[in-house]
């Protein structure tokens, strides 16, 4: 799951994993990836951290209440949020990456959790 309430940010990070193999939707706001985090149980979140509302941290720490095997990678472009993202990120082993995020960089990640899950998450096309 991608969450980002920059649509054509989700929208097309979306696009790249799903044509990169993996099953993605994009979702814009942590609201709304909390609610489809409790119908789809996702292996996977990928959030911005400044949203409206519910922020990316908030989303993610949610989502884990529900999803326990849930992977979380954050991202963000505002300093403000690092020592936020830094103490989260060390309690609950998030993975952070600095915005601009290139989607290789995210590709990489996600490589790596699915060795460690049997890729559970790829898609079987």
């Amino acid at each position: 799951m991608v969450a980002d309430d920059e649509r054509i940010i989700a929208d097309t990070l979306a696009l790249i994993l799903n044509q990169s193999g993996y099953r993605a939707i994009a979702v814009y706001s942590g609201e709304q990836a909390l609610q489809a985090a409790a119908e789809s149980t996702p292996h996977v979140l990928i959030s911005d951290v400044v949203m409206g509302g519910m922020n990316g941290i908030e989303a993610a720490l949610a989502i884990l209440r529900i999803c326990p095997q849930c992977h979380v990678i954050l991202f963000s472009g505002q300093a403000v949020s690092a020592d936020r993202l830094a103490r989260h990120a060390v309690a609950h082993q998030f993975e952070i990456l600095v915005k601009p995020v290139h989607p290789k960089t995210i590709l990489e990640c996600l490589k790596a959790i699915e060795a460690n899950v049997d890729g559970v998450f790829r898609s079987t096309r």
